[in-house]
This record gives C-alpha cells, structure tokens and sequence, in this order.
C-alpha cells in the first residue's frame, strides 16, 4: 500500500483540526494540506515526473516542502533530500547519482536535469500549474519511497532505498511504542531533509492527523516559547543541551508535556541527569539509522536507563555479534546487527556493498557495535567505522580528509571526532603542514567546497601522524589524545 493512502485516511477524518501550525506563519488545517498535496503533485506531473522517478530536493523546511514530500509519493515518485548546507559539488555528485528527473532547489542552480525553485517562502517556478486531483498511486510493499544518502566507507555517499513498506511499519511501530494520542501536539524543531525529522517526526503525526508546530529551524527561545502547546518534542542531543542552557527553560515550561524524545546522536548521561534534575522529565532515548529507521527504543512505560537506547522494537530482531556474525554473550561487545521489516531494501546502484552489508540469514550489518544486557536492553558502545556524528548529522572523515591534503602547505591529514558539550561530537583535524597551517586559512579553503558542520571545529599541527606495524593512522589514539581538546 502507498503510505500516502494511509495519511489521507487520518487527514480526510480531521479536515478541520489543525495540521501544519507556523509561528509567524499562516497554519494549515488538514484540508487544506490535501489540497496542497494536490497541487504539487499537479506541479510534479507538469514536470513530466512519473511513477518511480526520483526528486532530489535541497529546499528549506516550509509547508510548501511537506507537502512537495506527501505528494511525491503519493504520485509514486521517489523523494530524495539532501542537506540544505550542501554545496554545489557536493550537489553535483548527488544529481549525478540518482539521475533525478526534477531536481527542486531552494533557489537557482545550474544543473543537466530540470531545476524547479521552491524558495523558503514556499514561492517558485515549481508551481507550474493550477491544483488538479492527483490519484493515488497504487504500491506494492517492495516498491520505493524515497532514497536517503548516507556516509559511504569511502567517504562517497551511499542512497539507503527505503520502501513503502519500511514507512508504514516503522510508523505504526513507533505510534504504538510511544503511545500517541489523539490530543497529541507535535513539537517539530528538526530538518525534514533527516530520517528523524521526516520519516519519524511527521509519520507519528501524520498516522493519526494530528497537529504539528512546524519550526523553521532550531532556535531555545522559539522552543520554549511554543512547549506551553506542545505534548511531544523529538530532537538531537543538541537540543537538550541548549535547553538547559538557557535560563527561561524550567520544570514550569513542560507542564503540558508528555514525552521527549532523543535520537540521532548519544545523549550524554550528565544530559539525562540534569533534563530530569530541572524539568523532572526523563528524556526517552532510541536508536535508528538512515537504512533501517528505528530499531531500538527506552521504554513509554518503564525503566528509562540513563545511557542505553533500550529495547528492540516489536518486529525488529537485534542482536550483537563477532565479526564472523555469531551472536556474542550477553554483556559482551560487539558489532550491533538487525532484522525486521524496517530495514532497508539496500543500496541505491551499489549492488556490492548491499551484500556486504547483509548476513546470509538477512541480518544487515549496522557497523555500530554495542553490548545487550541480560534483559536486552541494548547500550551503543562506539562505531566500527570512522563516522562523526555532530549535532545528529553524519561527517565521514574521508570527505574532509580528501579536501584538507589538496592544501598546498598540508602533508598529511587525519580527521576524528571528539567529545562536545553541545554537539555530542565535533570534527577536528589533525595535520602534517609544512611550517603549519592555521584555522582560518582551512577555513576559508573549505569554504564553499563543504557544508559548514563538516569543518574542523579545531585544527591541531603535529610532526606526524601515529601509525601501527601495518602503516595506518591509528585515529583510536588520536582520539584518545585529543579528547580533551576543546575543553583547553
């Protein structure tokens, strides 16, 4: 089934209600988000974007951009968003991969596929027509959604083929694990280019039509000025960080609040404690990934332990592994595999790191590694892979590396992720410079060539990088020396 069918099945029974809520804006009811789906689905097939097509879209978050993703798959198109920090190398690599037969831009771009323009006021040359019924493409479970591009071991990012039926089962899933209800009010602060803020934010809300404070971006003070109305807030680490940082946010903010909800990066235990010390919430960690939404999740009702990301979800299978794939002792370390109907159908034109990514029994090879304790409740213990997660978004070394040693001066480069009160990590780059290099001057080589949370948050010069016998840069120990770094 088209997950869309099920949307409009909740929308058509809350015309009415409230669907999209803009501070500063005009909100949308539920009819009128029908309508808008329409509109862009007209927009879509004045295009000529048909049924399995993909659309790349790097636009910023309006009603117009939900909508444009409601109507692509409705259509039966297949809805591709990237990072609106992306630059337009980064950019080119992405049209040349997926091949989109429109690509929706948040202003004008050079490009070999149609450029449509949905520009942060919902305005553009997207809108070509006027708003005709578009149909409901028929689905079938294994028939794609939307790709999400993700690190790459190579630094080249890999697209994670989500089908319909991923959606629809991780949404239900989700509903019922954290008991949504009918009065819930959707606190939305999270980038809809982001499996978090896409896939599990609105599919929650939208499975059950209710309504959804729609927040350009993250801003503390927008936050606590809209928790009053709001029963459930999902957000990074990042989030819970700044909320405590900033002096209105107090236990008198969350009266109406029922749940918050963390994910896309390790929240911090000291965070856990003090959310709970001031507000007298237990914020509820869970896990996912860009190829398998989520999988694991703390309890509603429960024990929510400081530092873990729960329990397997109902459906999903988890288990922790050797590096042969045979399942370890409980309370041992190891890789962190799955299996369920939420996981992905592989990846996009990359038929060799989809098989290497599975086990012969199904199981996908997360590449994080973990330890499930005797209740099986799973604690993440670091990532097999060198990915940097800063402020719940990917930066793969490689991609920053590749950049830092076309630098004259630059020898050699190793980038690490390292600890960050704010950001759970930040990027740092540890270099070999001929009488050294300084920040500002890879700030500005970096400039346009990566979007801005991929740079450096500090640059460290040393006379060489430490190797073991086999003559790879041990980054464990980079790690380990560094830190501390950006405490000093």
């Amino acid at each position: 089934m088209n997950i869309y069918a099920r949307f409009e099945t909740a929308f058509r029974r809350a015309r009415d209600g409230a669907a999209l809520v803009c501070p500063g804006g005009e909100d949308w009811t539920y009819a009128r988000l029908i309508a808008e789906v329409d509109r862009a689905g007209a927009a879509l097939a004045a295009w000529g974007v048909g049924v399995g097509d993909r659309v790349l879209v790097q636009t910023e978050k309006t009603p117009e951009a939900v909508a444009l993703y409601l109507a692509c798959i409705k259509s039966g198109a297949v809805y591709v968003p990237i990072n609106t920090a992306y630059t337009k190398p980064e950019v080119d690599y992405f049209i040349a991969d997926c091949r989109p037969a429109l690509f929706v831009a948040g202003g004008r771009f050079d490009a070999d596929v149609p450029v449509a323009v949905l520009d942060d006021q919902g305005a553009g040359s997207f809108w070509r027509t006027a708003a005709t019924p578009v149909p409901t493409v028929a689905r079938a479970d294994d028939d794609l959604a939307a790709i999400i591009y993700t690190s790459g071991t190579t630094g080249r990012p890999k697209g994670a083929m989500l089908a319909h039926a991923n959606l629809i089962s991780n949404a239900e899933i989700l509903c019922a694990a954290w008991g949504w209800r009918d009065d819930d009010v959707l606190l939305h602060a999270l980038p809809i280019f982001h499996v978090h803020g896409l896939f599990v934010a609105l599919h929650c809300a939208f499975l059950n039509a209710t309504p959804v404070i729609l927040l350009k971006r993250f801003d503390v003070a927008a936050l606590v000025a809209e928790l009053p109305r709001a029963t459930v807030l999902m957000g990074v680490p990042t989030f819970y960080t700044r909320l405590l940082d900033d002096v209105s946010f107090d236990a008198a903010s969350c009266t109406n609040m029922r749940v918050f909800i963390s994910g896309s990066a390790p929240l911090a235990e000291q965070t856990f404690a003090a959310f709970e010390q001031t507000t007298g919430f237990r914020i509820l960690e869970r896990y996912g990934m860009s190829e398998t939404l989520m999988n694991t999740s703390n309890p509603l009702e429960g024990e929510r332990a400081a530092g873990t990301v729960g329990f397997a979800l109902p459906g999903t299978a988890v288990r922790v592994t050797d590096d042969d794939g045979y399942e370890l002792p409980r309370g041992e370390v190891g890789n962190i595999e799955l299996r369920g109907p939420n996981v992905f159908k592989g990846y996009w034109q990359q038929p060799e790191k989809t098989a290497e990514a599975f086990r012969d029994d199904g199981f996908f090879v997360t590449g994080d590694m973990g330890t499930m304790d005797g209740e099986g409740r799973l604690t993440l213990v670091g990532r097999t892979k060198d990915l940097v997660i800063s402020g719940g978004y990917n930066v793969y070394p490689k991609e920053v590396e590749m950049l830092l040693d076309e630098i004259p001066e630059v020898v050699e480069s190793a980038v690490i992720g390292v600890p960050h009160p704010d950001f759970g990590e930040a990027v740092v780059a540890v270099v070999v410079a001929e009488d050294g290099v300084d920040q500002a001057r890879i700030d500005r080589f970096l400039g346009t060539r990566l979007a801005r949370y991929k740079h450096p948050k500090r640059v460290l010069c040393v006379d060489e990088l430490p190797r073991n016998a086999m003559g790879k840069v041990q980054k464990n120990v980079l790690r380990e020396t560094y830190a501390n770094v950006l405490e000093t």
